[in-house]
This record gives C-alpha cells, structure tokens and sequence, in this order.
C-alpha cells in the first residue's frame, strides 16, 4: 500500500483527500491512500515521517517555506522560489518541489493578452513566491502587498486609487475568503477595478470567494484556484510516479 498525504496546520477546508480518492477510484489505480495530517507545527514533522512510510506529500500553509530545512534536496525551481508545495521521496531522501509554480502558470497563461501588465501580489507566503517566479517568467512586474510592509512589500494601507489602476493583474495568495470564513476579503480599494483588471484568488474552496465577487461586481475578469489545484496536484502526482515532467 503507498502512502501519500497533505500537510498543513489546518485542513478542513483542503479538497486533496477527495480529489486523490476519486483519482485512485476512477482511474483503477490500486493499492494507494491519501490523507491528511494537521501538525501543530513543523517541529511535528520529523515525527510524522518516522511513523508512516509515505510515497510522497503536498504541503499547504504555513508550512511551505519553514518544511525546507527539513529536507534532503531542492529541485532548482523550488530552490529559486524558497519555497516547497511537494516531496519526494527517493532513496530515503525528500526531495522538495514546487508544483504550485506549474499550476499558476497554466492556469493564468489564457486570461494574458500582453506581457506588460504590472501585478500586485497579496500576501507574502511561500504561495506568494511561486507566483512571484511565475510573474518574473512572464515579464510581468510585480509588487507584494503584506500585512507586515517591509522594503519589498507594500502595505494594505499604501493602495492607492492609482496603485489599483497602474496594476491591472490582483492576485490574492492569502488564506482569506476560505471556507468556513468565506466572508472574508482582502482590504483593497476594490472601487478602483475596472472591466480592465483580471482578479485570480489562489483560494478553490469556496470556487467563488468574496474577493472575485468583488471583482465581478466591477465587471472584470475573475479566476478561482480550482484549475490551479488540479494542475498542481496532478504535477505532483506525476513527480511520484516519475511520470513525464510535460503533463
């Protein structure tokens, strides 16, 4: 039986457990589980891995960045970024990647018409970073936006009207809007958006969260994490299985 799983500090709200369930279902792929593992923190993780005999794990926040220490090997991608969202594990290695970077760029490659659009970036996670390597790809500049601003991130409080309307791609990376709080929304001045800007909420649980309703009420183009999800969970399970790296 191979062992495959999710780490994260909460996982109510993750799909993973389902979606793997229903892949080994309807694909006849036998002999595999997936489950979850909330750690309190990842001084857990050590633990975790002595007790199970794992075949390869996600991990979600907030542990993309602080798992790496912890690890065998970086691919260079994952290096790059500074942040991991899979492991393998080879030869009693673990090896960590980053799927995440495969599944945005899929996922937002249609919705550019141009290569010079300017980006803001909420949130400063290890998400943040896949982005962020995805966005400097595609020549598209981009400005973090933090709760914490620093010398490389803005500030909630320093968005501008103007800011809004000189960066026309929002992408939201924080946690907010996830169920059960699906209220919840990032402090922007949404009255700035125009049918112009497109808005992608890495966020797939809810689909539609209260940020892209926002974006919806001001006519623009709007795009949920649920593509992104299954590209990157896809991307990992090819990793596993060392199936083709061009999924």
């Amino acid at each position: 039986m191979k062992s495959f799983g999710l780490i994260g500090k909460t996982l109510s709200h993750s799909f993973s457990k389902k979606y793997f369930k229903d892949k080994f279902s309807n694909d006849d792929i036998p002999n595999c589980h997936y489950n979850l593992f909330e750690l309190e923190a990842i001084k857990d993780f050590p633990k975790l891995i002595e007790a199970q005999n794992f075949s390869g794990l996600n991990v979600t926040i907030p542990y993309k960045e602080c798992v790496i220490p912890f690890l065998d090997e970086l691919t260079p991608e994952a290096k790059s970024i500074g942040a991991v969202n899979c492991i393998e594990f080879v030869n009693n290695k673990l090896i960590g990647h980053n799927t995440d970077v495969y599944g945005f760029r899929k996922s937002l490659r249609p919705l550019i018409q141009n290569a010079n659009k300017k980006a803001l970036i909420l949130g400063s996670g290890g998400a943040s970073k896949a982005v962020n390597f995805v966005l400097d790809n595609l020549n598209i500049k981009s400005s973090f936006v933090s709760r914490k601003p620093s010398k490389k991130s803005l500030g909630y409080t320093d968005l501008s009207l103007t800011t809004i309307a000189n960066h026309k791609l929002i992408i939201n990376t924080t946690p907010l809007g996830t169920s059960p709080n699906i209220n919840s929304l990032p402090n922007i001045p949404y009255e700035g958006i125009t049918k112009e800007h497109i808005l992608f909420d890495l966020v797939y649980n809810p689909l539609e969260t209260a940020f892209l309703r926002k974006g919806k009420e001001m006519r623009c183009t709007t795009k949920g994490g649920k593509e992104m999800f299954v590209l990157q969970a896809e991307k990992s399970w090819a990793i596993w299985n060392s199936i083709s790296p061009n999924i």
